[in-house]
């Protein structure tokens, strides 16, 4: 999990301020399909981490981003460019449809 970034109410706006589109994969550890999901956004992390910023954030442990972004259900896969939301995704995704999901910012 080298190129993924640990999504917190501290750091999130400074992620979101940089100079890259940000990838966010919204999970829990109790989850079932975030578990299904999470390999694949670790191998397009290292595919893509050069032009994407990839960041998981563990709604229960920071409910407030979950709150804020109104994440109903996870995972839930969010795609921001200059701060603001390109593309949400609900439930788990193969991996070629989060792939085309991030070719939208590239």
């Amino acid at each position: 999990m080298a190129n993924i970034t640990i999504g917190t109410t501290q750091n999130f706006d400074t992620i979101l301020n940089g100079d890259k589109p940000v990838f966010v994969d919204f999970w829990a550890t109790w989850c079932g399909p975030c578990r299904m999901v999470s390999p694949l956004v670790d191998q397009l992390a290292e595919e893509y981490s050069d032009r994407i910023t990839f960041v998981k954030v563990d709604v229960d442990e920071e409910p407030a981003l979950a709150q804020r972004y109104q994440v109903m259900s996870i995972p839930n896969l969010v795609l921001f460019q200059d701060g603001m939301v390109v593309d949400q995704a609900a439930g788990a995704r193969p991996k070629a449809l989060i792939e085309e999901m991030l070719k939208q910012v590239l």
